[in-house]
Parts: structure tokens; C-alpha cells; sequence
């Protein structure tokens, strides 16, 4: 039972001429599959219409690559790599969405095979880890919520070397100046601070210190957010 049902179409009928019921189930299949990727791919994820749309139709068009060359995986899979490259090409993707694009071709690899019993399970398999692995929050810190950005706005006359680092040393587990701007035309300095807080309870009390030594100016603080360009 199980060998017959993960049977390819093209097993045993090789034939230059692909049969149009075949053609049409391998199509359909593959549709669905890419309707499958697309919903998982949304789960927990910020994403465009346009890339949503662009995974749901990848496995479809790469299934009809393999097939239109005859099964010479080779020949297809370089076609089919080019055509999922496009979308880097002006802007850069996260690592999540090279994988689904990977994940999309490789579905429709085997889609174009013929095997539409392995495309199934393939994904469906591949499904199930990422939607546990998002809902378990795999990868991220367990204290990445005590990772913070800290903006201070600062008098130019104030040497801001040394004069926040007790502070910061008292508060934090870790800290680092990131960056030193000028602003209000020379006479204000704007600080940058990339630190762990020791207990997210004290965020308040170290700005109110913050505060003291720096004049009352505006500070700021935020979520410390990864470059979503980093793989």
C-alpha cells in the first residue's frame, strides 16, 4: 500500500510526452503545498503581500521547470535557483525568508519528479518543526528581554567618557557606547548605549538618576532590536 502510494507518476511511463492529467495534478499539488508554506511562513512573522504570494507560486513554477526539462534535475534545479534569486537582488532577505524560498523549490523539486506523496510529507514535516520551533521561540535568548537601547541627550560642555558609568555599572550586567552624534547644531551630544539591564524592574530608577546628570534632557529607552539584514 505504501509503496504504491509514494510511487512517482514518471516511474514507470517515460515518455517525452508528459500527460496532461499529470501535468495538472503535479500543478495542483504543488499549489497547495505552496499554500501550506505560506501559512506557516506567516505564523509569528512580520512579511510583505508580495513575498507571500511569491512562496505560495514558487513551488509551482519550480515543479513545472523540473518537468519541462524532462527530469534533468540538474538543468532545473539551476534554472529554478535563478529565478528564486531575483527577489535578493535589490533588497536583502533575512535568513527566514532564504529558507522558505529553499524550502518552496525543494517541495517543488520533488513535485516535478512526480513524487507527490514525499512532496506532501516533505512538507508537512518540515511544516511541523518550524511551527514548533517558532512557538518554542528557538534561537532567542532567554534574557533578550533585558537587552535594551539607551539614547541620552547630553550638554556639549558634560565629558560623557566617564561621567555615566557608575551608573550604568550599578544598573546593567553589560554596557557599550555605540555611538556619539551632535545635534541642536553642535551644542547637544546624543548617546548611544547598548546594555543588559540587571533586573528590567530598575529601568526606571536608572533614568531618573540619568536624568540628574544629564540636565533633565530627553533620553530614550527601547527594545534592543537585532539588524534584521543579519543572517
Amino acid at each position: 500500500m505504501l509503496d504504491t502510494l509514494f510511487q512517482g507518476l514518471f516511474d514507470t511511463d517515460m515518455t517525452n510526452v508528459i500527460p496532461v492529467s499529470d501535468f495538472l495534478l503535479c500543478v495542483g499539488f504543488s499549489l497547495f503545498i505552496g499554500l501550506l508554506l505560506s501559512a506557516v511562513y506567516m505564523y509569528r512573522t512580520r512579511c510583505t503581500k508580495s513575498f507571500v504570494v511569491t512562496l505560495a507560486l514558487m513551488p509551482a513554477v519550480v515543479c513545472v521547470v523540473i518537468m519541462m526539462v524532462n527530469g534533468n534535475v540538474g538543468a532545473g534545479v539551476a534554472v529554478a535557483g535563478t529565478f528564486s534569486l531575483v527577489r535578493f537582488r535589490s533588497v536583502p532577505g533575512t535568513a527566514k525568508e532564504i529558507g522558505a524560498i529553499f524550502l518552496a523549490m525543494g517541495s517543488g523539486l520533488i513535485t516535478g519528479m512526480g513524487y507527490l506523496a514525499y512532496a506532501v510529507l516533505f512538507t508537512v514535516v518540515l511544516s511541523a518543526v518550524t511551527l514548533i520551533y517558532s512557538h518554542l521561540d528557538f534561537g532567542t535568548s532567554k534574557m533578550a528581554y533585558r537587552n535594551k537601547t539607551l539614547n541620552i541627550t547630553i550638554p556639549e560642555e558634560l565629558n560623557y567618557t566617564e561621567v555615566f558609568d557608575n551608573l550604568l555599572g550599578e544598573y546593567t550586567t553589560d554596557y557599550e557606547l555605540v555611538q556619539v552624534k551632535t545635534t541642536n547644531m553642535g551644542s547637544l551630544f546624543k548617546l548611544t548605549y547598548n546594555l543588559s539591564l540587571t533586573n528590567p524592574g530598575v529601568e526606571k530608577e536608572l533614568i531618573d538618576k540619568l536624568r540628574c546628570r544629564n540636565g533633565n534632557l530627553e533620553i530614550t529607552v527601547s527594545k534592543q532590536v537585532t539588524n534584521v539584514y543579519e543572517l
